[in-house]
């Protein structure tokens, strides 16, 4: 059975243009997988727990030497690369926040670090690679060439990097200056973000072919 890990990461709610934007891509998948399982996670109103002290050293302990709080630390990584390993298919939604990626897409990123489940600890070979991983990026503003803002957008630069011990490799499609039509200011620019999510949204659909049904 074809399996999806869709996770959102916005805490914009209803609002979320990223939340809209991987619905929507999730909605192709389907189409593409008829009888395919989604796995759902929201780091936005369920964020994992941040990396401490607790949670590092339990990465360089073995699990036979784990206290109780290392030992649920543990635990805790080993779901969540299990559902990046069952998975055949990954969608991120990944807005911008203050030009770099939303803490909680840190917090799982760290988690996903883990020798012995994501890398092979000797050979740092990455043991999640051959998974198709989508990142759909919102950004509020613009960061084009040429922009005042160009080499601003920092989540995009960071999450190959980050994840690049596991051996997964995200490709991206980005709908940017969201905040065009919210912000008087930008209010010239609302052409230019219709275009964009119109771009986006065009990307998407062409994820995943449709499954042919039917003789």
């Amino acid at each position: 059975m074809a399996r999806l890990l869709h996770i959102d990461s916005s805490v914009q709610g209803d609002g979320s243009v990223s939340r809209r934007l991987t619905a929507r891509a999730a909605d192709v998948w389907r189409a593409a997988h008829p009888g395919g399982a989604v796995v759902y996670r929201d780091l936005g109103a369920d964020p994992v727990p941040h990396l401490d002290a607790v949670a590092g050293i339990s990465r360089l302990v073995p699990p036979d030497r784990h206290t109780e709080a290392q030992a649920a630390s543990w635990a805790l990584t080993e779901e969540l690369v299990g559902e990046v390993a069952e998975a055949d298919a990954i969608l991120l939604g990944l807005p911008l926040y203050n030009y770099g990626v939303p803490s909680s897409v840190k917090a799982w990123v760290d988690h996903l670090i883990a020798p012995g489940l994501a890398y092979h600890p000797e050979s740092m070979e990455g043991l999640l690679g051959g998974r198709d991983f989508v990142a759909i990026v919102s950004r509020g503003g613009g960061y084009g060439v040429g922009t005042p803002k160009e080499g601003w957008d920092h989540a995009t630069a960071w999450l190959p990097h980050g994840l690049s011990l596991t051996g997964l490799e995200p490709r991206f499609i980005t709908a940017e200056l969201t905040l065009a039509s919210q912000k008087p200011a930008m209010s010239p620019l609302v052409p230019l973000a219709e275009e964009s999510r119109r771009q986006a949204e065009a990307a998407i659909d062409k994820l995943w072919p449709p499954a042919v049904t039917g003789i």
